[in-house]
């Protein structure tokens, strides 16, 4: 199976699959949770951290992934309670569904125990997912 990240394309609901030399199907996952909801928003599904075969890492939001819509959506990591605007991996792809996120080597997932959709316009969670 080749590797892909999936890409919103925001036009009519189009989505964009690229296929990229990622290694996933040869990396293992690290840790996994499920969303839970913050701020008052409806956030649910799971996710997977996955690390690839060339030292790298993603973020996989599972295909139950949903979330109830809000303004400029990110993804990121958090530890207890706080999360990092270091580790923003980008803008929300979709608020439904399967999505694929790259760790910038910057950002050691190690380092962190939550996966967090995080509203950047008024600084808040959307959706907590604690890692195990």
């Amino acid at each position: 199976m080749k590797n892909f990240v999936v890409k919103s394309l925001g036009i009519l609901g189009a989505t964009l699959i690229t296929f990229a030399p990622l290694s996933v199907s040869a990396g293992e996952t690290s840790a996994h949770g499920t969303f839970t909801g913050a701020s008052d928003h409806i956030t649910t599904g799971g996710v997977k951290i996955i690390k690839t075969a060339d030292g790298g890492a993603v973020v996989i939001l599972d295909s139950d992934f949903t979330l109830d819509g809000a303004p400029d959506p990110h993804v990121g990591f958090g530890s207890d309670g706080k999360f990092s605007t270091l580790s923003d991996l980008g803008e929300l792809q979709n608020i439904k569904g399967v999505q694929v996120y790259i760790v910038p080597a910057s950002v050691n997932v190690d380092d962190f125990n939550e996966v967090y959709i995080w509203c950047t316009k008024f600084s808040v969670p959307l959706g907590v997912a604690s890692l195990n």
